[in-house]
């Protein structure tokens, strides 16, 4: 979503298309006059929405400039707290996004936005379109800044060689000393150009008395250039042994290559989200009253409106087909990989993109009342949350740092008594070797690539702690009608009178179930269709008795003056004796005779019977509980495969059956469809909210699956399986790495430019362990 352009729009703080560049898109420290133009209630929707669970409370998404590490998050959640009125603020270094809810009673958004920038970092809205682009202009630096750290690190190799192989006398100190001098003035550019984000951030950090990650690279740096400084004007000095720009140069090089494809592939696993969350508009064309069209912001769009949406464009509302036919990508909202058909009648969803024709539609539900708003506010919530594991690095983030600041004055003060040069090169690996960044990004890389993953065929992930709890469970309950089964019916078998062909016998009762709207009218007329059965007959004089039956006079095209009178419905309506069966019958009589009886049946799932055999075959217990007939349920789970199932369940018969379990020290997983399913869906230990219909932003589940697929089911435990698989293997080489570089760094086996390849590597090696999930996912084909 991105902000329109017209006399309404923000503030320019939050919006880059007021014409000035991303840095002025931000607030800034000085900027209190501009800033208070954010506490016009008009404009707060343009970053918040009311929050759900506290009256007169808005929540907030914003994404954070500046912020590189778990201890930059702490550091922004502390300062968003310290604001009089905001309730809570919970900042995700992975993602870079912060959610704030704050009371508007007692804080306006410009105060926490002020403190934000007064801490020295910057505020964008997270469903800003020019996300994208910041990131690629930052990408860009971050590339223009290793290339020249790469570029003068090639040329100060070249001039320290000689000094590494040459003989006793080989080189007089007029060329050793032309050759450091040569190499001091190709380290300037990276000192001054390479290293400045890390320099800015740590004298950011220092001003306002805090510790980050930056600062104690910075330190290492600073330290290297000072010492080999300080030997190359002062050859004879205490530091004129021997200079070190060669290990400063590759250790800055081998550093800011790692960060650069980090960013990089971090920035793949946000593409889902924003892909997701940029997809509407910011002007769309109305329809006036003479005709004709005018374009407008989509935020003036009002209820029945009448809007015009061409090919490549987006829907900007829900609503409904007037005029035109289409296809219609939904592809990231409800996970349907093939383009869907729409014509006038049908609805369409905002945040799909039309492919095809132009279309009029009539608008019925804008803003937060929309689909796409529900499944953006999960998303975001998602992004903004923090699992359990990563809350635990987060928390030891800070102290591990001022412990990495104390080892390192420990180790020079070790080694300054032996050799003052060798002692501050200790120090400064000890410094660059020891950074957590590994530690902080183990959880929440991995969880978060699952979840753009997952976004991708249409499942939302409410919390990333969800895959803890879903990797664990044993026992898969699910519910039946919504879930195992589709809400429609579908035709079985068909019984007819002697001398009467089934598809004739259809075609008729087809026609008089076109004039009702009874499910099982609509599924006889359905399964018509499919046929080529409909428009043989003409049906008048229609009556409907509501839950009962139709009654009409009947009649082939051409043929009015031989209609016959017949009755569709119920055994009751019918006139006939009621038959014991499990399943819904429709009989269809005439004034003599009994015609034709139609079975109707629970329109199982698909890859319902496939989805519970995987399950099963991952060792899990499957169970069906129905608030149906048990007869019903039986049926349903032996065509699945279910051997547990229980019928004439209410809401806390499940519960009942759920806590059983439970005590039983299983670990249980519900699926349902949300609608009568909220305690179970809440007390499980993980949750599937299944179909369209079910109220997202209110919904109890943990993962809610807005595609027609219940094999999505089976997909999510598989891949939370894996992802706490990354998450240890992350969580273990992080361990690994630290136990073993610490003391070596320490112990002065480790030079800088070593410490530096290990530092940026394993950051590295974290994050592209993560991706493989993004990667694992199969493309679906399946409608």
């Amino acid at each position: 979503m991105s902000f329109p352009l017209d006399a309404d729009r923000p503030p320019a703080q939050l919006d880059a298309v007021a014409g000035r560049g991303a840095a002025d898109a931000v607030p800034q420290p000085d900027a209190q006059e501009d800033l208070r133009v954010l506490d016009d209630e008009q404009e707060w929707s343009a970053f918040s929405r009311p929050d759900i669970g506290h009256a007169g409370c808005w929540e907030s998404n914003v994404m954070i400039e500046g912020m590189h590490c778990a201890a930059c998050a702490l550091t922004v959640e502390d300062a968003l707290k310290r604001v009089p009125g905001v309730l809570s603020a919970d900042v995700s270094a992975s993602s870079q996004r912060a959610k704030v809810v704050w009371d508007a009673q007692s804080v306006q958004p410009s105060r926490w936005m002020q403190a934000l920038a007064g801490s020295g970092y910057r505020a964008l809205p997270a469903n800003d379109t020019f996300a994208r682009e910041r990131r690629r202009v930052e990408a860009r630096k971050a590339l223009w800044r290793v290339m020249v750290a790469g570029l003068c690190m090639m040329q100060v190799m070249m001039y320290a060689y000689p000094a590494y192989v040459a003989e006793p006398g080989d080189l007089s100190m007029e060329m050793e000393q032309l050759l450091r001098w040569a190499s001091w003035v190709l380290t300037l550019p990276v000192i001054l150009f390479s290293c400045s984000p890390f320099f800015v951030n740590a004298w950011r950090d220092i001003v306002h008395r805090r510790i980050s990650m930056d600062l104690p690279v910075a330190l290492g740096m600073l330290i290297t250039f000072v010492v080999s400084t300080a030997g190359t004007f002062e050859p004879q000095g205490m530091f004129g042994h021997e200079v070190y720009f060669d290990s400063l140069t590759m250790f800055v090089f081998f550093l800011l290559a790692g960060r650069w494809f980090e960013l990089r592939l971090r920035d793949r696993t946000a593409g889902a989200l924003e892909a997701l969350m940029n997809r509407l508009p910011d002007t769309v064309f109305r329809q006036q009253t003479d005709g004709g069209f005018e374009r407008v912001p989509v935020r003036r769009l009002q209820l029945e409106d009448v809007i015009q949406v061409r090919p490549g464009e987006a829907f900007p509302a829900d609503g409904v087909v007037v005029r035109g036919q289409t296809s219609v990508d939904e592809s990231l909202l409800t996970g349907e990989s093939r383009p869907v058909a729409r014509a006038e009648g049908d609805v369409v969803i905002s945040g799909s993109h039309n492919l095809a024709g132009v279309v009029l539609v009539l608008v019925e539900r804008l803003g937060q009342e929309t689909r796409f708003a529900q499944i953006v506010s999960l998303m975001e919530s998602a992004s903004t949350s923090k699992p359990h594991l990563a809350r635990m690095a987060d928390t030891v983030a800070k102290p591990f740092l001022i412990g990495v600041l104390i080892a390192a004055a420990l180790a020079c003060a070790y080694w300054w008594d032996t050799d003052p040069e060798h002692a501050l090169m200790v120090a400064v690996s000890v410094l660059v070797v020891t950074c957590p960044c590994a530690l902080s990004l183990a959880t929440p890389a991995a969880m978060l690539s699952a979840a753009g993953a997952l976004a991708q065929r249409g499942v939302l992930v409410r919390r990333l702690d969800a895959f803890e709890s879903l990797a664990a469970v044993d026992t898969v309950m699910f519910d039946k009608t919504g879930t195992l089964t589709r809400d429609a019916m579908v035709l079985g078998p068909i019984q007819v009178a002697d001398g009467l062909d089934p598809q004739q016998a259809l075609a008729m009762a087809a026609a008089l179930a076109q004039q009702s709207l009874h499910p099982a009218s609509r599924a006889l007329e359905v399964a018509a269709q499919q046929l080529g059965l409909l428009g043989h007959w003409q049906v008048r004089d229609v009556v409907e008795l509501p839950g009962r039956g139709l009654s009409a006079k009947l009649a082939l095209f051409g043929e009015t003056n031989s209609a016959i009178g017949v009755r569709l419905g119920s055994a009751e309506h019918c006139g006939l004796a009621q038959a014991d069966s499990d399943n819904l019958k429709v009989h269809l009589v005439d004034a003599q005779r009994w015609l034709a009886t139609f079975e109707l049946q629970e329109d199982v799932r698909a890859d319902a019977a496939s989805t519970i055999a995987s399950l099963k075959a991952r060792g899990l217990q499957v169970s069906l509980l129905s608030g149906d007939a048990s007869d019903a349920a039986r049926l349903v789970a032996g065509a699945v495969g279910i051997d547990v199932f229980k019928g004439q369940c209410s809401p806390q018969d499940k519960l009942d059956f759920l806590r059983q379990a439970q005590l039983d020290q299983h670990k249980v997983a519900v699926v349902g469809d949300g609608l009568n399913d909220g305690p179970v869906l809440a007390g499980a230990h993980a949750s599937f909210a299944f179909g369209q219909a079910v109220p997202l932003a209110q919904a109890q589940a943990d993962f809610l699956v807005s595609g027609s697929r219940l094999g999505d089911v089976d997909l999510a435990i598989s891949l939370a399986r894996r992802t706490m698989t990354v998450v240890r293997q992350n969580l273990w080489w992080a361990a690994a790495y630290n136990a073993i570089c610490v003391p070596l760094a320490v112990a002065g086996w480790l030079p800088a430019w070593l410490a530096g390849i290990g530092m940026a590597s394993s950051s590295l090696l974290v994050v592209a362990n993560a991706l493989r999930l993004s990667r694992l996912q199969p493309i679906n084909k399946e409608i």
